[in-house]
């Protein structure tokens, strides 16, 4: 859970950085930024914290050691010390600069910003903020002239737009601490566009239930798309009933055992152990780690519930929703017309 109601600002310093490879300047501000304005500290928090509503947790991490994390680093040291805040805003703007370096990296302003009283999983802690705001959108301004109106164009930041964002919680700092990530900026561009994430924040998704349980459902999916379609030679009807199964079994249940989920939601000897091989093999190639029993983070499953669908498409005239009660629909073949049909068995429209 996170709760920002009671948040308040504290320290700010603002630098703009550029794209390194474009020949873009890095500027960074000799001073913090004072804010006398309340109203407009109103603003920026809700710039700053608005975008943050799902308490998705990544941390800090190295291929060899998190000390060398170079983030990590200027972290531990704010918290630590209040008086080094100013010198290491400059150190990680110096630092995104030098990550700055993909054509589709564009230059905008970065903010670090300090947070008092920040609730997260009921804890009550300070925090780091990092933002970055990357695109300005045009205003229409009107004002007034020789007793008329004046119209003229100017570009802002929107401040219901966060581009890029972290938050960085003063716990479990011995794990890399608890950290929320938004990039709003890079969707879809394709691995070699998320620098704010991998290149320059260097995080990984944090091994708790949430962690599980989405990992578990997308491996359930991926089976069922990849291998039982592919492989198996299923029909798409069996493979519905699989994933509807599977829903089922996490949406009902509080505490998740392999075990007990391949039989109620498998069942069938050959299919769970086409699962059991297909599952070592996914955790092994996606570097994931699974566990046989977690419990099950109810955030995760609604997340998972938009992209397990049931829905037979047939050719570009039907889509058939199935809900429950694989029993009452039949799949056939019709000799005569050549083609296939499905039953579909039931008491009353709705």
């Amino acid at each position: 859970m996170l709760a920002f109601s009671e948040a308040s600002l504290g320290e700010i310093a603002v630098h703009k950085v550029g794209n390194k490879s474009k020949d873009e300047n890095l500027v960074c501000s000799k001073t913090l930024l004072q804010l006398e304005d309340n109203h407009l500290r109103d603003l920026l928090k809700k710039y700053f914290l608005s975008a943050f509503k799902e308490d998705v947790f990544y941390t800090f991490a190295h291929e060899t050691n998190i000390e060398l994390n170079e983030v990590y680093h200027y972290v531990q040291q704010f918290f630590a010390d209040p008086d080094t805040f100013h010198i290491n805003t400059v150190n990680l703007a110096k630092l995104l600069y030098e990550k700055s370096e993909h054509p589709k990296v564009k230059s905008g302003e970065f903010y670090v910003v300090y947070f008092r009283d920040c609730v997260v999983d009921e804890e009550l802690c300070d925090a780091i903020g990092l933002f970055k705001s990357e695109n300005k959108d045009t205003y229409i301004k009107v004002f007034d002239k020789s007793g008329g109106f004046g119209l003229e164009a100017d570009k802002g930041i929107n401040i219901n737009k966060l581009d890029k964002g972290c938050l960085i919680f003063n716990t479990e700092a011995d794990k890399g601490y608890k950290i929320c990530m938004v990039d709003n900026t890079n969707k879809g561009l394709g691995n070699e566009a998320q620098y704010w994430k991998d290149t320059f924040l260097k995080i990984k998704p944090r091994e708790d239930n949430f962690y599980h349980t989405a990992n578990f459902l997308n491996l359930c999916k991926n089976f069922c798309d990849e291998y039982l379609e592919t492989v198996q030679e299923t029909t798409r009807q069996d493979q519905l009933i699989v994933k509807n199964n599977t829903m089922e079994y996490f949406s009902e249940k509080e505490v998740f055992n392999v075990q007990e989920f391949e039989n109620t939601a498998l069942q069938e000897p050959i299919v769970i152990e086409a699962f059991q091989d297909y599952k070592q093999a996914y955790f092994k190639s996606n570097e994931i780690v699974g566990f046989d029993e977690f419990d099950i983070s109810d955030k995760a499953v609604k997340k998972a519930k938009k992209v397990f669908k049931s829905i037979l498409k047939l050719d570009k005239n039907f889509h058939i929703y199935i809900h429950g009660r694989h029993d009452l629909i039949e799949r056939g073949m019709d000799e005569e017309k050549g083609m296939n049909f499905y039953k579909v068995y039931f008491l009353q429209e709705e």
